[in-house]
């Protein structure tokens, strides 16, 4: 049922964008007067068909549910070749290098036009994320050393204002990959402003592979170890813990939160531990021995504690929405481009590169986390589908715009010859890439 689910949710998320890819060449192909023969959904055989318009385009479902494609009038495929004079007018190749590369530059645009529509709905809507509040590790971490305490939250990275986790994480990933410093303006824990600066040597260091945040030392803010509900009969409740007792301290050192609260107990089966609690205002001291549990050998009180985070609503009006839904789009799409750079020049591994499988479990995943992620996925998707299409590989929209950049510089177009040779090394290319990805979606299974 899983897999069904996360199969339809990845069909979900692909087949609009496809569509919406497709709608941007046949769009612009209309209004640069070029006729249209078909528009498919999916590749290879087609299984359904029907001719509308003026020009009776056929509008087809194919077998294969992947990708897309527009068919127009063109004199170079026997097949789609005009019959008579009238439609010379009206083939693709007798346009102008300029309409030309409009048309085949509109599949990509279309895709970051749906990215930002996603995300400016999203703003406007609301979104829920973790604050930027931080937790600091102490021990000789970047951030410590920086400054910074737990308990402060961030309010800017390098002039950009950040209102949350995620947008800070954002902000410390450009930096790492410019390997520039990273300025941070914080909002302590007690009340005032203060400035850390994270050297640009630090930073540089920074394997953006994985999590920059914890690697500098900063991780999201941990809520006090104050006890939820305790358990009839389990170690809590017989050294007369209660619910709402928050522990400041066990055996003279002190608690941050409840993470290191789970530790020392985790660790601790058999052992009195002699907590320091607040009940009410009023501070006093505890006994406790953790039961020890019998599958995994680790101490139990038998308590809950709170593990919500901090929340913040992300929201902004319809022009802001649309101004930073602009700018979260670019952003994505320069950092997959910086990122591809580096790969190329090995600065960040290959491993990078996810296929189907990968893009299918995401897909399952942020479904199940509710809409606004979702949402947020396909944006993300949507990005990536535009920035790989405008890569100048032959095959690509990218490639053709190359040539038709080269017919604009040279006064003519490329070589018949030069054209097909470069086609099959795109193809090459591009069947590489993608048994790449499958390489390492297979990869992250096993």
């Amino acid at each position: 049922m899983n897999l069904i689910y996360t199969v339809l949710a990845f069909l979900l998320a692909l087949g609009p964008l496809v569509v919406f890819h497709e709608l941007g060449h046949y769009a612009v192909a209309r209004l640069c007067g070029v006729k249209v023969l078909r528009f498919s959904v999916g590749m290879g055989k087609i299984v359904w068909m029907r001719r509308f318009g003026r020009d009776q385009t056929e509008w087809a479902l194919s077998a294969l549910p992947i990708g897309g494609y527009v068919k127009m009038l063109d004199k170079r495929d026997p097949s789609t070749a005009p019959r008579d004079e009238a439609e010379l007018a009206r083939e693709f190749t007798s346009q102008s290098a300029a309409k030309r590369m409009a048309i085949i530059a509109a599949g990509p645009l279309a895709n970051f036009l749906l990215a930002i529509v996603l995300f400016a709905a999203l703003f406007m809507h609301g979104v829920q994320e973790p604050s930027a509040r931080l937790y600091v590790n102490p021990n000789a971490s970047a951030a410590y050393q920086a400054g910074m305490r737990a308990g402060d939250t961030v309010t800017a990275v390098n002039g950009d204002p950040v209102r949350s986790l995620s947008e800070l994480r954002w902000e410390i990933l450009n930096a790492a990959v410019d390997k520039r410093e990273a300025q941070l303006e914080l909002r302590g824990a007690g009340g005032g402003s203060y400035r850390a600066t994270i050297p640009a040597a630090a930073m540089a260091k920074l394997d953006v592979d994985n999590d920059v945040l914890g690697a500098l030392g900063m991780d999201m803010w941990r809520p006090p170890a104050m006890l939820g509900e305790v358990v009839a009969g389990g170690a809590a409740a017989k050294a007369g813990l209660r619910k709402g007792d928050l522990v400041t301290a066990i055996d003279g050192k002190a608690v941050s939160d409840w993470i290191a609260l789970t530790q020392v107990v985790r660790q601790s089966a058999g052992r009195v531990l002699r907590l320091s609690v607040t009940r009410d205002g009023v501070p006093m001291e505890v006994a406790v021995t953790p039961d020890r549990d019998e599958a995994s050998g680790r101490g139990m009180i038998k308590a809950m504690v709170g593990v919500q985070p901090e929340i913040v609503t992300v929201a902004y009006g319809p022009l802001s929405a649309l101004r930073h839904a602009a700018s979260e789009t670019w952003g994505q799409a320069t950092m997959m481009l910086k990122m591809i750079g580096k790969m190329i020049t090995g600065e960040v591994s290959w491993k990078n590169v996810a296929g189907p499988i990968t893009i299918a479990d995401a897909a399952g995943q942020s479904a199940h986390a509710g809409l606004s992620v979702f949402l947020r996925f396909i944006a993300f998707i949507s990005i990536s589908l535009g920035v790989m299409n405008l890569l100048p590989i032959p095959v690509l929209d990218g490639g053709h715009l190359l040539y038709y950049s080269l017919e604009v510089l040279t006064g003519r177009p490329v070589p018949e010859r030069i054209g097909e040779m470069v086609q099959r090394a795109g193809v090459g290319l591009l069947f590489m890439l993608m048994a790449l990805a499958v390489f390492n979606d297979l990869a992250r299974l096993l």
